[in-house]
């Protein structure tokens, strides 16, 4: 099993933890979206996930999950989906997944939820003004991962330009290096 699918379990409670009850509508680092907004993306990735790892197409999966997949209880949303990606990660054979811009492995896969989430559950807490609390290992891999496919221009539109930072936390270099202001407060 890779280290990226090892720490999205722990990688994710980050994001479950959060007090983002009744704080739906709060601006995110996410230029476009809110704390709901957000949350929806999340938990839209990880409805996902169990279908991909099965080895299921796109045109399968279809577009059951498009528009506001939260409801009347985000929180549980974000919950029942989670539980079953971490579920079918703990599962998942490597092999190709069917991806949006076209194959993938399995581990490349898990590389780019753990980003998702880490990056996320950092923006998340930023726009509730509390201090994320990520996990270090899903921050050194995230880094590890990010830092030579984005030095090779390879992920415009995924993520905003680096910010230049001098900060010596990895977080901070982290979030800098996918175009998030380390500083970023939600505006008053």
């Amino acid at each position: 099993m890779s280290e990226a699918i090892e720490l999205i379990p722990e990688a994710s409670r980050v994001v479950t933890e959060l007090p983002l009850e009744g704080q739906w509508d709060r601006p995110t680092p996410c230029r476009e979206w809110s704390v709901r907004d957000l949350l929806n993306h999340l938990t839209v990735e990880h409805l996902w996930a169990p279908h991909l790892l099965r080895g299921e197409s796109l045109e399968q999966v279809g577009s059951r999950y498009d528009g506001d997949v939260l409801g009347d209880d985000p929180m549980g949303a974000w919950r029942r989906a989670i539980t079953a990606s971490v579920l079918a990660w703990g599962q998942a054979p490597e092999r190709e997944i069917q991806m949006s811009f076209g194959t993938s492995s399995t581990t490349e896969y898990a590389q780019q939820m753990l980003v998702d989430l880490t990056v996320h559950a950092w923006d998340l807490a930023r726009a509730i003004g509390v201090r994320p609390h990520l996990v270090p290992d899903a921050v050194e891999a995230a880094l590890a991962y990010e830092k030579p496919r984005v030095g090779a221009g390879e992920v415009p539109g995924i993520f905003a330009a680096p910010v230049t930072t001098e900060s010596e936390s990895r977080v901070d270099q982290l979030v800098a290096l996918l175009g998030r202001d380390p500083e970023w407060t939600p505006p008053a």
